[in-house]
């Protein structure tokens, strides 16, 4: 073999282990989850200036605050609708997605937030939205896509108000429109409360898969400004080895991503790192650490030590 056809083999192998060694890998503990879209620091960018380097590894887009009439808020990320109608088009954010995709990160996208007007009142809702998610955010056809032809990675419940009922089986027929498309991992991830049960997920979480579920350790007694009297990361692992259908899910320590992100529950970038080395330590179940939000720990810096803590021993 000449020469120069082997260096341009070796490097075109060079070149796909590398993109290998970036991609999401959900049985790490060492992921970084970090939601985008509600400008909390007031300097959010663009979703693919974030997705630039390696700092986070999924990325949750804020938020889906209405449903099942669609409304969606990503702050000064998307303001352009569809002609004649409220529904956000964001062709940037499409654009950004594959681009993070492209950068082997995960991108999904939020549904529920503090505020907003959500909730099913039936199970036949919850189906039937199944069906709208598929046909809008997924491998479905639509009239209006918001995101175009892009093709998310999942979705997450951050469900903190409108009731409870409905959700299990909206995951159920949303997963069985994923396991429609094998050429992908779809994920159904959640952001309950720190407090064991949630107080709208709990029942939920008991009886519908899940992927990964990120504990908002913070604006509570359980926040890791508790650690370790009233933390509580104990009570998320028994519920994932003992009460999840998924007994490989993953637990993620959700952290305040500045002082101003939250009411209560910030710690800085070493305690924060010490509280994970030491979770990582005991549970198995952990996944990493999420933050509220990318631009809250860009600005702050603890995104920059987040990452050098989960690449110093995280698997």
């Amino acid at each position: 073999m000449q020469l120069g056809i082997l260096l341009k083999y070796v490097l075109q192998i060079q070149l796909v282990v590398q993109a290998v060694s970036v991609a999401f890998n959900i049985n790490c503990n060492s992921n970084h989850v970090s939601y985008y879209g509600q400008n909390s620091a007031r300097n959010q960018v663009t979703l693919g200036s974030y997705c630039a380097d390696a700092t986070e590894d999924v990325i949750v887009l804020a938020f889906m605050n209405g449903f099942p009439n669609i409304i969606l808020n990503f702050a000064n990320a998307c303001e352009t609708t569809f002609e004649g109608s409220s529904l956000l088009h964001c062709p940037n954010i499409a654009a950004d997605i594959k681009f993070c995709q492209s950068k082997g990160k995960a991108v999904i996208l939020s549904m529920g937030g503090a505020s907003g007007a959500y909730g099913f009142s039936s199970d036949s809702q919850a189906s039937q939205f199944a069906d709208t998610m598929w046909n809008m955010f997924f491998k479905g056809t639509a009239a209006q896509r918001p995101f175009d032809d892009a093709v998310l990675d999942g979705i997450d419940l951050d469900i903190e108000g409108g009731g409870a009922s409905g959700y299990t089986t909206f995951i159920s027929q949303l997963r069985t429109h994923y396991a429609s498309d094998p050429s992908r991992q779809y994920y159904i991830a959640a952001a309950p409360q720190c407090p064991f049960p949630d107080a709208y997920l709990g029942s939920t979480l008991k009886s519908a898969w899940f992927d990964m579920v990120f504990v908002q350790f913070y604006n509570n007694y359980c926040g890791l400004n508790a650690y370790p009297t009233w933390f509580n990361f104990a009570d998320w692992d028994n519920w994932a080895k003992t009460q999840s259908l998924n007994k490989n899910v993953k637990v993620f320590i959700g952290a305040l991503g500045s002082p101003t992100a939250g009411s209560t529950g910030y710690v800085d970038g070493p305690a924060l790192s010490k509280i994970y080395t030491e979770v990582r330590s005991k549970y198995t179940s952990l996944g990493g650490i999420m933050t509220w939000d990318v631009s809250q720990g860009r600005t702050s810096g603890i995104a920059k030590t987040i990452r050098s803590a989960l690449d110093l021993g995280g698997s």
